[in-house]
């Protein structure tokens, strides 16, 4: 029996697509290890041409050479408190694969995967998660955010934050094969031990025949082009 869904706020501005979503398959990411069952990676990519090219270059470069990481689109993008809650755990330090090039991440993740085995003694999960933040959401609710740019967590533990405040920007670190954020819910703060639960976001909007489209409580699908705009309450004339 599938858990009931947590309804957040989008985390990211502007327009996204999400390559690993629950709106695909379950679960997304192929495993239910590290709470990631119901998990989302969002990334940006040139909608007007017909392939997923998520920089600037071309695909000759990012084979070889590789591509700067200010050329890719969302990285460095603010990602954002889909509620109010409490830091729990926030990491930053971990270093970013710069050039982009897809053999080299590859490889990187390839590595991370076979070497992990979180029962050895000394064990570190930050090089496969990157920095990250895990928020409290709620009594046994917790978000999980990976693959932050180096340097760009802007919370510490402990810390109260409120819906809508930037926790870090989007980054290449740890287990990425390119710039991306990862994003899930989970009931237990510890990775190792959550068990993931379905999020719905309260609303964003998808691209249709040329027009924006408003879903309300919706989970993406990995071919909808969506955006988000916060809405602004505007005050009383009382």
């Amino acid at each position: 029996m599938e858990k009931k869904s947590i309804v957040l706020e989008f985390p990211l501005r502007g327009e996204w697509m999400s390559p690993n979503t629950p709106g695909k398959k379950i679960p997304s990411h192929g495993t239910d290890m590290l709470g990631q069952r119901y998990a989302y990676d969002f990334w940006q990519i040139d909608r007007t041409i017909n392939n997923f090219k998520f920089y600037d270059g071309t695909k000759c470069k990012y084979y070889f050479k590789g591509i700067p990481l200010k050329n890719c689109y969302c990285w460095g993008k603010e990602v954002f408190a889909p509620c109010d809650g409490i830091i729990v755990k926030a990491e930053d330090g971990c270093e970013e694969r710069n050039p982009v090039n897809f053999f080299t991440d590859i490889f990187a993740v390839l590595k991370n995967t076979f070497t992990f085995k979180p029962k050895k003694k000394g064990f570190n999960i930050h090089p496969l998660i990157g920095n990250y933040v895990i928020m409290e959401c709620s009594e046994n609710v917790y978000a999980f955010f990976a693959h932050f740019q180096k340097g760009s967590v802007s919370v510490k533990d402990g810390e109260e934050i409120k819906k809508g405040q930037i926790l870090g920007k989007v980054g290449h670190s740890g287990n990425s094969t390119a710039p991306h954020l990862h994003f899930h819910i989970m009931d237990n703060a510890d990775l190792l031990k959550g068990k993931g639960i379905p999020c719905v976001f309260e609303q964003y909007e998808v691209f249709k025949d040329g027009y924006w489209e408003r879903i309300t409580n919706g989970i993406p699908s990995d071919k909808d082009v969506i955006r988000f705009v916060p809405i602004i309450d505007k005050p009383s004339l009382q």
